[in-house]
């Protein structure tokens, strides 16, 4: 499996959720090697290392979505669990506790998608102050160019009344 492959499968593995960026525990155990049930009990032999900025429980309405919106999720749908979130750094932390080579190759290819949505993020919110300072440039160009076009008629309704001829 080539970087791009790979860091392009685990982007599309990326959620905003609660506005943070998370995987499934699923996908983790699936790009990680390991079943879900294996991931998800090394995590709680570990769960001091995942503090709640690490990791978190979806909630009845976040899982309802999550299956609505993916159907490799439709397993979900009448679980009676619900799936852990876990964000850059738990997914981190999940490949120290595991022990798998695939889990630590896969770690490197986490952390380079995670990057790579951080910079996309970025970029999207340069463009938009880009667009502010723009706008806000036309704006102020608008307003001189309305005074420009005020100022010349006057100076040519000036120049009308000056061709009047004076007397008879």
């Amino acid at each position: 499996m080539t970087e791009i492959l790979s860091a392009g499968k685990i982007k599309e593995k990326i959620f905003l959720i609660r506005n943070v960026r998370v995987m499934i525990d699923r996908d983790l155990a699936e790009l990680y090697g390991v079943g879900t049930k294996v991931l998800n009990q090394a995590v709680k032999r570990n769960i001091n290392r995942f503090p709640s900025d690490f990791m978190f429980f979806l909630n009845d309405n976040e899982k309802n979505e999550l299956v609505t919106n993916c159907d490799r999720f439709k397993v979900l749908k009448h679980s009676t669990s619900n799936p852990y979130a876990f964000t850059e750094h738990g997914a981190i932390m999940i490949a120290t506790i595991l022990n798998s080579p695939q889990a630590d190759k896969m770690n490197v290819f986490v952390v380079r998608a995670f990057v790579k949505l951080r910079e996309i993020v970025s970029s999207h919110e340069e463009i938009a102050r880009r667009l502010d300072e723009l706008d806000k440039k036309v704006g102020i160009h608008d307003k001189a160019i309305q005074q420009l076009i005020a100022a010349i008629k006057q100076l040519m309704m000036l120049k009308e009344e000056s061709k009047r001829s004076i007397g008879y």
